[in-house]
């Protein structure tokens, strides 16, 4: 397999993502969104996650092959700890360790800002899996050490069927009685800059 370089997402990669991204909204109940979101909207939400948290891209042969980033778990400071996490990759590029390569990466950021708990957002199926998902994102993230903490009963509804949501968590850092604040991920910059290849 070719190199994989993780670099820094800038807004100008909005397009390169959204080719990505757009394929599970439309074709897969991956992402619960129904709608393909606009140039604009997605350039907006790399701009809102990037000001406090890591966004990272994985090229090959200098094409986007998938991406992750962390954002904001709940809007409360005593959650400041705590981060969402997701992931994509190319529908095309499946099972080449590149989910694995980026999370590594990420998780490597978010101890570095000191976030201790991460936890991942996943749609699973409510029975079987079927043609618009299945059982491979849960079963990734566990195998990236994530532990199961809830599940919400078809609580998502999409191509005409129900889905169950799952939360799963994974805890990167010690939990201290006097908990030093997070760092935002710009002022680490010199670790992210240098890049990794595989």
């Amino acid at each position: 397999m070719s190199d994989i370089t993780i670099r820094k997402v800038s807004v100008n990669d909005a397009k390169e993502l959204l080719d990505i991204y757009s394929y599970y909204v439309k074709n897969t109940a991956i992402t619960f969104e129904y709608e393909v979101p606009s140039i604009e909207e997605f350039s907006c939400r790399i701009r809102d996650i990037t000001k406090r948290y890591p966004y990272l891209a994985a090229e090959m042969n200098g094409r986007m092959i998938g991406f992750a980033y962390a954002h904001e778990f709940i809007a409360r400071k005593a959650y400041d700890w705590s981060a969402e996490v997701t992931i994509y990759v190319d529908h095309r590029e499946k099972k080449q360790g590149i989910g694995r390569f980026l999370y590594s990466e990420l998780e490597k950021y978010l101890r570095a800002m000191g976030v201790i708990d991460l936890y991942a957002c996943i749609g699973v199926p409510n029975g079987e899996a079927d043609e618009y998902l299945d059982f491979n994102s849960f079963d990734f993230h566990k195998h990236m050490g994530y532990e199961l903490r809830g599940t919400f009963p078809k609580s998502g509804y999409k191509f005409t069927r129900w889905y169950d949501m799952v939360w799963l968590g994974k805890t990167i850092g010690e939990h201290l009685d006097i908990q030093p604040d997070i760092t935002v991920f710009d002022n680490i910059q010199e670790v992210a800059d240098h890049g990794t290849d595989k």
